[in-house]
């Protein structure tokens, strides 16, 4: 009978063993969500709606975002709006830059933010979260989690009240901060000159819809 009770638990300490390592490993770890969907065909712009002068454009299954004529700044949203879940981007860009991944998009000042950058004063680099009038609520500060040359891979993960974001497999930025519960999902050009040569490229947009 011991050796049948043991057998019996072993299945549910090794569940509970692996998600211990997952959660410790600083993974993202989602629970009741759906399966993955791709915001970006690698085709075109379907289910987008550019705003502002940046261009956007699709070729060869990369999308691209430039600043427009005379360093105009603009967003590219989905025309959806997303809640809960776990949304995945791989990018690259070209520096200097100043760009970043909305969610939970209202208006200009109604949103969240994984920023793409390097600010100086406070320190911050790409994965950090921002929202605006706040400023930064939670900042990444290690720049051995970018990849200033080649692709990255950020995932932001949103569930009620909760901010997380990963860059390349490491726990960047978190944060509790529950004004904004929906909201579409863009990326974002800054203007100004001293970003002139900035070009961000996007080949994958992937979002789990999860449940509290």
């Amino acid at each position: 009978m011991r050796n049948s009770i043991q057998y019996l638990l072993l299945p549910a300490i090794m569940m509970t063993v692996c998600s211990v390592v997952e959660i410790v490993a600083g993974k993202p770890v989602a629970q009741n969500k759906t399966s993955a969907i791709a915001l970006f065909n690698g085709k075109d712009l379907t289910g987008w709606k550019a705003e502002g002068g940046a261009r956007w454009e699709v070729k060869e299954g990369i999308l691209t975002g430039r600043q427009g004529p005379n360093n105009e700044s603009g967003d590219l949203f989905t025309e959806k709006s997303f809640g809960n879940f776990e949304l995945s981007v791989t990018y690259k860009i070209v520096w200097p830059a100043n760009s970043g991944i909305w969610y939970r998009y209202q208006s200009p000042k109604q949103a969240y933010q994984a920023d793409i950058l390097e600010y100086k004063k406070p320190f911050a680099l790409s994965g950090t979260l921002y929202c605006p009038g706040k400023l930064f609520l939670s900042t990444n500060t290690d720049a051995s989690t970018v990849n200033r040359e080649g692709w990255n891979k950020m995932v932001i993960r949103a569930v009620g009240d909760h901010h997380t974001i990963f860059l390349n497999d490491k726990k960047v930025a978190a944060a509790q901060e529950g004004s904004f519960k929906t909201g579409r999902i863009g990326f974002q050009i800054h203007a100004g000159d001293q970003f002139g040569k900035m070009k961000i490229s996007i080949k994958e947009v992937s979002l789990r819809e999860i449940s509290e």
